[in-house]
């Protein structure tokens, strides 16, 4: 039978462009400071582009897109995210570096086919209605033997330490949601998304099936983190 579904995007837009003051903020409390870490080995992951292009998204308020300048100091790197309150902090945040910041859909980008050597997303998959078209549409403006880097939350594995990190996304992330961004229901939002979310395994399944070569993932924080990556065929 034919069901009616309701696109996530208006819905996860209001409440990205609601949080955008304090979530840096609720970020490095939540992850215990480690969230910079991860965002590093993000930019390895992704690898130098040189002169290329590079493009973050789902940018948030900037700090891969900023890495990767910093790091990379000969590319050339677009940070786009479709929550403008979040473009305007990561504005304010990195205004000294040459960073181009785009309004953009991740299910439609604007840019054509082959533009650029690496894209990076951070906690985007989780947050769209189809993961895998996003892949292909990430896949479509990669070059050939571009590398696609993803950071995202993964449901923990059940193992000693399930009991606690189900816990701790069930009430410890909402509580401090509510004390430190006055927005439980945004974190709350958080733990729910995660715990349907792909396992890891099932994730790098989706990358392969976009048509992504040489797929790998890495977990951080007792599992609850992954960072995806694959390159597109030559």
């Amino acid at each position: 039978m034919w069901r009616y579904t309701v696109s996530k995007g208006p819905g996860v837009q209001r409440m990205f462009d609601a949080i955008a003051g304090s979530y840096d903020l609720m970020n490095r409390v939540m992850t215990l400071g480690q969230d910079q870490r991860w965002r590093r080995f993000v930019v390895y992951k992704a690898q130098d582009p040189g002169s290329g292009w590079a493009l973050d998204l789902a940018t948030g308020t900037g700090d891969i897109a900023a890495l990767t300048r910093k790091t990379c100091p000969a590319s050339r790197v677009i940070g786009a995210d479709f929550a403008q309150n979040m473009l305007k902090e990561a504005r304010k945040r990195f205004a000294p570096l040459d960073i181009s910041w785009q309004a953009c859909d991740a299910n439609f980008l604007p840019y054509a086919d082959n533009s650029f050597a690496s894209v990076s997303f951070g906690y985007l998959l989780r947050n769209v209605d189809d993961a895998g078209a996003v892949l292909k549409e990430v896949h479509r403006v990669l070059k050939p033997g571009g590398r696609v880097v993803c950071l995202d939350t993964t449901p923990p594995r059940k193992n000693l330490w399930y009991p606690l990190v189900r816990f701790y996304f069930r009430f410890g992330i909402p509580f401090l949601g509510r004390f430190i961004a006055k927005d439980e229901s945004a974190y709350a939002y958080l733990t729910g998304s995660t715990m349907d979310f792909y396992s890891a395994d099932a994730l790098a399944a989706v990358f392969t099936a976009a048509g992504f070569q040489e797929v790998g993932y890495q977990r951080f924080m007792l599992g609850t983190i992954a960072v995806h990556w694959g390159r597109k065929q030559e």
